[in-house]
């Protein structure tokens, strides 16, 4: 059974995967996606993009994020086999996502609170499958609720054994180099998953710290810089509009560079309901189904382009003046320096698209996955 987009009731932005191997396709589908982002961000390493350290974080939210989709794979694996159970199916966002719906998230943080917990109470892993044993061989019938407890224990456990991407990833400091004049360079990280997108959204913040102690170590300093950051984490605000909050409420830390990564939308004509050109090219591909997939990763990008002082009665502050796109029609209105929408497909899907040259897509940089899982750039 394929979870087309004929199937799916229009009336709403959600659709719960009821089958259990449609389920295992679309988890599949995203194991493959999630193993290729890393070769996507060596490839913008290579070509300066990001730096070396920028690729180790990104690195560790796309395994945050694959262990999220691996655990989530392991609490539905009997999706669609089991009555009387509570949540049963998987909730996905068809329409501009791809990803499962917020909530889905949410819900996953509570139970990694409390997977210690559950795993205390549960029968453990050779107990569960003798006894499945048991009732295949002996009482010749499918154990499926056996089979719901046993993917019960793995999900808790793959909560515990890995770190899951959450609703909110705190702030991180990494060091990166003392500046002159006693000053000291951090690159700030954290993430979000967007309640209103339905997707992974990352946050790199470079800042030179003139305070008196390291920023990491201030105890009166960071934990506001953490709160401050992910109250300002809304796609809605411009990156403007966040650096220059932070700016302003921070007089010894000064933004010089700040990022927002979109890791979305996925595009599936077997999950996804897309529209325009995107639609044409994955209908078009006609691609077997671990082919079937486009995902769009964007990049905004908001850099200082100078300091001005104000001068106060005692005293007086830096203040960071931003570049936006002066070639841009749209520059001011979206608050960035550039932004780059990048996108990363399978080979047949690229083929059709290059072949369409769709205008919207044009200027979109292109990730093509080879043989054996090779990324290759098309611009």
């Amino acid at each position: 059974m394929v979870c087309n987009v004929t199937d799916l009731d229009l009336t709403t932005d959600h659709k719960a995967l009821d089958d259990d191997l449609a389920a295992r396709r679309y988890f599949a589908k995203f194991a493959q996606i999630t193993g290729l982002l890393s070769g996507v961000a060596e490839e913008m390493e290579k070509d300066r993009a990001f730096s070396a350290m920028d690729a180790d974080v990104l690195e560790t939210y796309i395994r945050a994020i694959a262990t999220s989709f691996q655990a989530l794979s392991l609490k539905y694996l009997v999706s669609g086999r089991l009555d009387g159970v509570g949540q049963k199916h998987l909730t996905i966002d068809f329409h501009e996502s791809g990803f499962p719906v917020f909530q889905e998230i949410v819900t996953m943080a509570n139970d990694a609170a409390q997977a210690e917990k559950h795993l205390a109470e549960m029968a453990g892993e050779a107990e569960l499958r003798d006894e499945m044993v048991r009732r295949i061989v002996g009482d010749r019938m499918v154990p499926t609720k056996l089979q719901y407890a046993l993917s019960q224990r793995l999900y808790y456990e793959a909560l515990l054994r890995g770190r899951p991407f959450f609703a909110q990833m705190h702030p991180e400091a990494e060091f990166i180099a003392d500046v002159s004049g006693g000053r000291r360079g951090y690159l700030l990280h954290w993430a979000v998953y967007d309640s209103q997108l339905n997707v992974p959204v990352l946050y790199l913040m470079e800042v030179v710290d003139s305070g008196r102690k390291a920023l990491p170590r201030d105890v009166t300093r960071w934990p506001a810089v953490q709160s401050h950051l992910l109250a300002q984490s809304v796609d809605a605000l411009k990156l403007l509009t966040i650096a220059r909050g932070f700016d302003t409420d921070f007089d010894d830390l000064h933004p010089k560079r700040l990022r927002r990564i979109h890791l979305g939308p996925m595009y599936s004509s077997a999950f996804t309901l897309q529209t325009g050109a995107i639609r044409d090219v994955l209908d078009e591909a006609k691609a077997p189904d671990g082919d079937d997939w486009a995902l769009a990763w964007t990049v905004e990008e908001l850099q200082s382009e100078r300091v001005e002082v104000e001068k106060g009665w005692f005293s007086s502050t830096e203040r960071e003046v931003f570049r936006l796109d002066p070639f841009a029609a749209q520059g001011a209105e979206t608050g960035a320096t550039r932004i780059t929408r990048s996108m990363i497909l399978p080979e047949r899907p690229f083929q059709v698209m290059a072949e369409k040259n769709p205008e919207g897509f044009r200027d979109v940089r292109k990730f093509v996955v080879g043989k054996g899982g090779r990324v290759l750039v098309y611009n």
